[in-house]
């Protein structure tokens, strides 16, 4: 093979597919933006057509994804040195990051404009703060300056339910704000116990997560924290008009699970074996899947059940 020939043959394998633009959006992360901002949908006391409600959660999910894509091109240089994100399109060399910016921002712009027109205007401007949001505050300001980044920047990643509330009411009220704080009170433990097991990973790109700036041992205990608050607030939401006898008993097993999960990342031995202590705290992420997807879930089955007298207190 000539040297022209490898080197087309070495474009051609480092072209873009759909697949590369697809990563970019951040699929996992859309996933949860899609189904929570559902459930804020479907929970809001006035129904929408199908259409509306099918157009608001996929313009909500193109925002979502653009807000991905506006991620990955900011976070190029540091997504290049750690190894959970090193394959990501940017640093692997699929898309260069002008082009990331430049779908990022016509996503962002669609996503605004056609959900205003789908839904209200209300809708299309909170989707429109919620990724200026993420991308400047979260990503350009916290994540890098302080180790308060996930706590203060889980907001964005908590506006979803809320979007969905807004585009079936065009108004807010104080259930969408419920889900809200479940879902940002929830945040903290869910990316700490990540950041405990992919630690060498924010150390080696000087992001200032907590375990980086406090250590272990503090996150560990700030993971028990924040749990406790949440349990009390998860709870709590069961007596609320998104709540119910279901999601109060899904609630109650699942925290009661969650805070025994805190309990035993809190009371690691620091002198125990790195693989000892990965399990536990692994298990735990796990876990805080789990635990928000059956909340939602609880809170969506009952919206679906109340127009049959069965949902709600």
């Amino acid at each position: 093979m000539t040297d022209a020939s490898l080197h087309a043959s070495t474009l051609h394998e480092d072209e873009a597919s759909f697949g590369d633009y697809f990563a970019l959006l951040k699929p996992r992360v859309m996933s949860l933006v899609v189904f929570t901002a559902l459930v804020g949908l479907l929970a809001a006391p006035e129904g929408v057509h199908p259409v509306v409600g099918f157009c608001a959660i996929l313009f909500i999910a193109i925002g979502g994804g653009a807000s991905g894509a506006l991620n990955m091109w900011w976070d190029a240089d540091i997504d290049r040195i750690m190894k959970r994100t090193r394959k990501r399109p940017i640093p692997a060399g699929k898309i260069a990051a002008s082009e990331a910016l430049s779908f990022g921002i016509a996503l962002s712009g669609l996503s605004v404009i056609m959900l205003a027109l789908a839904t209200n205007i209300f809708a299309g401007a909170f989707l429109a703060f919620t990724i200026f949001f993420y991308v400047v505050i979260y990503t350009m300001w916290l994540k890098r300056s302080t180790p308060q980044n996930i706590v203060i920047g889980g907001a964005a990643g908590a506006f979803p339910p809320v979007i969905g509330w807004i585009a079936a009411t065009g108004s807010m009220s104080l259930e969408p704000w419920l889900m809200f704080a479940l879902t940002f009170m929830w945040t903290p433990p869910h990316f700490w116990a990540l950041a405990l097991f992919m630690r060498s990973d924010y150390d080696d790109a000087g992001v200032p997560m907590l375990t980086v700036t406090h250590g272990r041992r503090k996150t560990r205990l700030h993971i028990l924290a924040y749990t406790g608050l949440l349990a009390i607030l998860a709870v709590g939401t069961a007596f609320s008009g998104i709540g119910g006898p279901l999601y109060l008993a899904v609630a109650l097993v699942m925290n009661g699970l969650f805070l025994h999960g805190a309990w035993k990342i809190s009371r690691r031995d620091e002198d125990m074996s790195e693989e000892d202590n990965f399990k536990v705290e692994r298990s735990f992420f796990k876990l805080s899947l789990l635990y928000l997807f059956l909340h939602f879930g609880a809170i969506m089955v009952e919206a679906l059940l109340k127009p049959y007298g069965l949902g709600g207190w």
